[in-house]
């Protein structure tokens, strides 16, 4: 299951990169390029609740597989407009939107059969497991990605993250039944209902949510990063897989090197430190661009053939510490929720845990190609970075519980 999500994963940041790429070449705007992962957000966050009461109800593992199955024909589909030749920017939203909200319910499924085949002291091991399939994916997918559309076009790359997600069906094939343990309700409002008022009780849980939320609803500059590598960088798409790689190279070195934080028993005092260093990363990297706005290290412009070398490695060394804070930050959550909520609750509360992580960072697209409309593009960065630390030290202090939370004896 760890290798077939690893190797479908891969394909998906071929085709992330290749969607940000493919729709600021036909609009030449930042804001286009956010609205991709904006779009995305209301159906994603439907999708989660609904898949995540599912897998509160049903088998899990075919929750997964029909999911699956809906990623790999959206995917199929943009390779097939891209060979058509269409040059409207819709089909590219309605595609990734329909991707986007699949890809969340197999992902709510996936993380609700984990604690299943795992003995709980084994779960930090697994998180860590999971930041370093997520880094391989991350790190190699941009980059490819960035090559493959700069020397072959979108029709090839697309084509490309058809072929592997075939792998999304290895491990959950082979998987026997996994039905949710203990009470089981039927998908609907008093199910969800139910999940919410489990929420309410849980602050420790409550509290890493709206702390992930923050963290990737201010520091997710992602969708600046075609606008950065064609104006403010230069290199063009080699640079956006550059700086989108060197998030995940940051967030495969810390989960390779993950031993201490597993063993750690203060996870939300680990979560607090690792939110705000992930702050300080993003505000560290708007600083280069604002360096690089300045003329620092080009001082005769860039373009896509002339690239601010210096300043592109600076660049790509915050991001690399910034997803080494993150990936930290994200073991102990994964770990929180795992340990901490009982099973016939566990789907549901998945599905909340996936629409943060992966609804944060389209807040924080709409916020960065937003705020870039109508200043310069280093600023969404250093502001949002500085708002981090900030915005986390307060709700830490008006929380204080959260920071004794003690994973020998874990409480939601």
């Amino acid at each position: 299951m760890w290798i077939g999500g690893a190797i479908t994963g891969l394909g998906g940041q071929l085709t992330i990169v290749a969607v940000m790429l493919h729709v600021f070449a036909l609009t030449e705007s930042t804001l286009a390029v956010s609205m991709v992962a904006v779009c995305g957000l209301v159906p994603m966050t439907l999708a989660g609740l609904y898949g995540g009461m599912l897998a509160d109800a049903v088998d899990r593992r075919v929750v997964a597989l029909v999911a699956a199955c809906i990623t790999w024909g959206s995917t199929i589909a943009l390779a097939t407009i891209a060979w058509i030749g269409i040059e409207t920017v819709w089909p590219l939203y309605l595609l990734t939107t329909i991707n986007a909200a699949a890809n969340t319910v197999v992902g709510t499924a996936r993380q609700a059969i984990v604690p299943r085949l795992l003995p709980r002291e084994l779960l930090p091991a697994a998180a860590a497991l999971g930041g370093i399939s997520v880094g391989l994916m991350v790190t190699v997918g941009p980059a490819l990605a960035g090559v493959l559309v700069a020397t072959t076009g979108f029709q090839w790359t697309y084509t490309i993250d058809s072929v592997l997600h075939v792998a999304a069906f290895l491990g959950l094939w082979t998987l026997p039944a996994i039905l949710p343990e203990g009470k089981r309700h039927r998908p609907g409002l008093r199910s969800l209902a139910d999940g919410w008022k489990f929420l309410r009780v849980a602050p420790n849980i409550r509290m890493q949510f709206i702390l992930d939320i923050v963290a990737m609803t201010f520091g997710q500059p992602i969708a600046l990063f075609p606008a950065i590598g064609m104006l403010v960088l230069g290199g063009g798409p080699i640079t956006v897989g550059a700086l989108t790689a060197s998030i995940a190279i940051g967030a495969l070195a810390s989960s390779v090197f993950s031993g201490r934080v597993g063993a750690a028993r203060k996870h939300g005092l680990g979560i607090e430190r690792a939110i705000k260093a992930y702050g300080l990363c993003i505000a560290l990297f708007g600083a280069v661009l604002l360096l690089a706005s300045l003329g620092w290290g080009a001082p005769g412009g860039v373009t896509e053939a002339r690239p601010n070398i210096p300043l592109i490695a600076l660049a790509c060394l915050t991001l690399a510490a910034a997803g080494a804070a993150d990936n930290i930050s994200a073991i102990f959550r994964s770990t929180m929720v795992q340990a901490a909520v009982p099973d016939e609750m566990r789907g549901r509360l998945q599905g909340i845990f996936t629409i943060v992580v992966a609804g944060g960072p389209r807040l924080g697209a709409l916020y960065a190609g937003a705020l870039s409309t109508v200043a310069a593009l280093w600023f969404p960065p250093l502001l949002g970075g500085l708002a981090i630390i900030g915005l986390c030290a307060v709700l830490v202090r008006l929380n204080p519980r959260f920071r004794e939370y003690d994973a020998l004896h874990p409480t939601p």
